[in-house]
């Protein structure tokens, strides 16, 4: 059934404080972990399940993937913006923290590429 693998994708800690950065806008899976500070592949097992569950999508771009939340379904974007509501203090401002630093780190580590090196 499909609302079980919705309400299973949002049972988990580590699912949530992926959905609450997500929040914030679109992000590459590099800055997920990060944030998290997590594995790469951990983190993409926690993103699949998301994105099975219809919570988020992606998009490709090079050899980057980004994700974002699926707003589309009426039903998820309530149940989403219930869940944030509540997710809040602790954990998941850690993560907005060194998700910060981590984007800063990125941005400035840019600024000296020539045009055609960008990410």
């Amino acid at each position: 059934m499909e609302i079980l693998g919705i309400f299973k994708a949002l049972s988990d800690e580590t699912r949530l404080r992926i959905l609450k950065l997500l929040e914030g806008g679109e992000l590459c899976v590099c800055d997920i972990v990060a944030a998290l500070d997590t594995s790469q592949p951990g983190a993409s097992f926690h993103l699949c399940v998301l994105k099975e569950a219809g919570l988020i999508r992606d998009r490709k771009e090079g050899r980057w993937t980004h994700y974002r939340l699926e707003d589309s379904d009426m039903f998820r974007r309530f149940l989403l913006l219930s869940v944030m509501e509540r997710a809040e203090g602790g954990v998941f401002e850690k993560d907005r923290v060194r998700l910060g630093v981590f984007l800063k780190g990125k941005e400035e580590g840019c600024k000296g590429l020539r045009p055609n090196e960008g990410r």
